[in-house]
């Protein structure tokens, strides 16, 4: 189930690094590991970095991606942010969400939420 669920969310990432492309974001790094937890995909559009967690479900039997991103998460994400923005000096920055609905072979469902947390 373990080695599933990591496949899912290896094609979740890929599908959100390619639409942040198609946006115009260039997408700096992935799985960036902070002591607090690892940051899916690191971007920059603009000026602005954008650290961006991916939550990905092949289906909404247990409702939406983005609702497990609770208070803990959250607070895992703006720690592992801050810390990462800290050690490059990154000054301008944010966090986003991206919601993926769907599996490998379908044509998934995204849903960017801009800037959740700071």
């Amino acid at each position: 189930m373990t080695n599933r669920r990591q496949e899912l969310g290896r094609w979740g990432e890929q599908i959100a690094a390619d639409y942040l492309s198609s946006k115009g974001y260039q997408v700096i790094t992935r799985n960036a590991r902070t002591p607090y937890g690892e940051i899916d995909l690191v971007a920059q559009q603009d000026g602005v970095t954008i650290f961006i967690e991916v939550k990905t479900r092949a289906s909404d039997t247990l409702g939406q991606p983005e609702i497990s991103v609770g208070p803990r998460k959250q607070a895992h994400l703006l720690a592992a942010a801050e810390h990462y923005a800290a050690g490059q000096g990154i000054e301008h920055w944010q966090i986003d969400v991206i919601a993926i609905l769907g599996r490998p072979g379908s044509n998934p469902h995204i849903r960017h939420f801009e800037n959740v947390l700071g």
